[in-house]
């Protein structure tokens, strides 16, 4: 593929400047593996230490149970942001079809039942994924917890012929594998521990591989800004819905495996009490760490079993437990897990040298898409054709006619409430119009979404920043990098995250916009002015080779805006460029063409000294400024 290559390397300095690449740290294969080593020595050590504080087989196998149900739900809500109150729905039914299958002799194998009432509560999850994903926050949430009291209805009534209704079904066989040669029972107790332990074990390394993926960091996205994340060109709502049936699948297990381990499947596994027990004991672990959830059930059911049997205050243990989780999720502020983890884990950047800070600066070169074969400097990129937009009786634009050419760099102005917000997110491809079109490249992109015209190679910056304030600076240019390797969608969630070519493109962006020292910086630790010109470089980092800047100087000082004029001279190079400022000074001084809106309306358009002395414009934004000020 034909590309132009930018850099932010001074012509001068190409020649003097070190050329090997600085990736993102990746530590030794013993760290990056440290947690999958404690998990798994933490599984063995169990049963010889936690029986000495009273910890019986039967509790930490119900405690795994719950965990393994708390690894899906914990991928949803702690890395995607998705509040679900319905996880019961395939908790229940993974576990009432497994129990269904082996008590009637339908399937005689243990391990294809539980594969089937898993796949079962994955398909639950995609149609009630399918549904309630199109809304967002307590909705999205409130849909869950109808579907969830829909499937408790259903246990009891239409499919009690199934489920046993109220008394639910009893009888399930005890757990027996045969390898061929040989037929392991597996027993209550210990046995049964190390048997639901394994699958703690494979489910905690599939989740951790889903986290560390590309798909994962794309989830971190999602759940930190969806609206940047979509503007970036990812299809948030594939992902959402992938993740979710994910979650339904690890919620399908968990329920197979309880089936077992009581040799009973019980109609609450349906309950919304089970859906509120999942979320409490996410919160209290902490959510956004894939052990949270274990050990938030560790701590609810050690508690929830041993409070009752205190004598004097046993009647009061929901009393005490209901006090104990307010103190730990109000010490906690990321619950017990994130707390600890916040205070091992020093996330403190090793500061560069002048010399690894100059090399990765020319760490890779920065791929932009590239024009159509018969795109010529000068012919027109993005058009917009009696583009109008009404809001009942607003009239926010109407009849406007808008080209912008190849390479030019073209600036919008207009007082405020002159619909240049507006007049943007109709060219951006996020904002249907009334009336009009808008073409990218002579294809019709009129309201199909800023997903889609970012893949096709125009990005837009907000005037207000729009940024993954949880992540690093590396960590928030690797989005726009991934959708513009990756496409809108990809089910890569057992892919390692890093390549050479990812960092190379991730490296450069973050030089571009000079941010190489704060590259390991968490974004909300940063100062404003590193924010704006981070903005900038997001949408740099989508390879666009049309790019939209909406007020790109909005709230910088005058050194601020030194550099940041300064950036967007550089990034000249290859790229055609719209930029909505109020700033007359630095328009003048870097459009080529201006426009000028007026009460929704095109007033005039022109070179920057035409725009200077047209009366109209004068009269209506520029204050009457005079020929002599030119």
């Amino acid at each position: 593929m034909n590309t132009y290559q930018t850099t932010a390397v001074p012509a001068g300095d190409a020649a003097t400047a070190p050329k090997q690449a600085v990736h993102a740290p990746r530590g030794g294969i013993m760290r990056r593996q440290l947690p999958e080593m404690l998990v798994g020595i933490g599984l063995l050590a169990a049963p010889f230490i936690l029986p000495v504080v009273g910890m019986s087989p039967d509790l930490l196998t119900r405690i795994l149970i719950w965990g393994l149900f708390g690894l899906g739900f914990d991928l949803l809500f702690g890395y995607t942001g998705l509040l679900s109150f319905g996880q019961a729905a395939f908790y229940g039914t993974g576990g009432f079809v497994t129990a269904y299958l082996l008590t009637d002799g339908l399937v005689s194998n243990l391990l294809l039942a539980l594969f089937i009432g898993t796949v079962m509560a994955a398909v639950a999850g995609l149609v009630i994924g399918y549904l309630t994903l199109r809304r967002t926050g307590i909705y999205f949430a409130m849909s869950t917890l109808a579907f969830g009291e829909m499937f408790y209805f259903l246990e009891n009534s239409s499919f009690k012929e199934y489920t046993g209704g109220e008394n639910g079904i009893a009888g399930v066989p005890p757990p027996e594998l045969s390898l061929g040669f040989v037929n392991i029972h597996i027993s209550s107790g210990w046995p049964m521990y190390w048997f639901v332990a394994i699958f703690f074990f494979v489910g905690y390394l599939i989740a951790r591989r889903i986290v560390r993926s590309p798909f994962g960091a794309v989830l971190k996205a999602i759940r930190g800004n969806p609206k940047r994340a979509t503007a970036l060109g990812h299809s948030i709502q594939s992902y959402k819905l992938t993740v979710f049936v994910v979650a339904a699948a690890y919620g399908g297990l968990a329920g197979g495996l309880l089936g077992l381990f009581q040799s009973y499947m019980p109609p609450d596994a349906f309950s919304l009490d089970t859906s509120a027990q999942l979320v409490i004991q996410t919160v209290m672990g902490g959510a956004g760490t894939l052990l949270g959830p274990l050990l938030g059930a560790t701590i609810w059911l050690y508690l929830y079993e041993g409070l009752q049997q205190l004598g004097d205050i046993g009647a009061y243990w929901k009393l005490i437990l209901g006090v104990i989780f307010v103190i730990l999720v109000t010490v906690f502020r990321h619950g017990v897990a994130g707390g600890i983890l916040d205070f091992v884990r020093h996330r403190r950047a090793r500061p560069l040298s002048t010399d690894e800070e100059a090399s990765d600066r020319v760490a890779g070169t920065l791929d932009i898409v590239a024009p159509l074969a018969s795109t010529r400097a000068g012919s027109p990129v993005l058009e917009a054709r009696g583009v109008t937009k009404h809001y009942g009786g607003l009239k926010a634009n109407t009849d406007i006619n808008f080209t912008l050419r190849e390479g030019e760099l073209h600036g919008v102005i207009g007082p405020n409430g002159a619909g240049k917000s507006t007049f943007f997110a109709m060219l951006a491809g996020e904002l249907a119009t009334t009336s009009g079109k808008v073409f990218f490249r002579g294809k019709e992109i009129t309201g199909i979404g800023v997903t889609e015209v970012c893949q096709l190679g125009m990005s837009k910056s907000y005037q207000i920043n729009q940024l993954f304030e949880h992540l690093t600076v590396r960590e928030n240019v690797m989005i726009p990098v991934l959708a513009r390797l990756r496409g809108k969608y990809r089910n890569d969630m057992l892919r390692g995250l890093h390549s050479d070519e990812l960092d190379s493109q991730v490296n450069a962006a973050i030089g571009m916009v000079d941010l190489t020292r704060q590259a390991d910086t968490r974004v909300s630790d940063m100062s404003y002015g590193e924010k704006r010109r981070l903005e900038i470089g997001l949408a740099l980092a989508t390879g666009a080779n049309v790019l939209l800047f909406d007020e790109p100087l909005a709230g910088l000082g005058p050194e601020e805006r030194v550099l940041v004029v300064a950036l967007l001279k550089s990034i000249r190079a290859g790229r055609s460029m719209v930029i909505v400022e109020h700033d007359m000074d630095a328009m003048f001084e870097l459009a080529e063409r201006i426009t000028v809106l007026y009460e929704g309306r095109k007033l005039a358009e022109g070179a920057p000294d035409e725009i200077r002395r047209n009366p109209e414009v004068q009269a209506a934004y520029l204050g009457g400024m005079d020929d002599e000020s030119a």
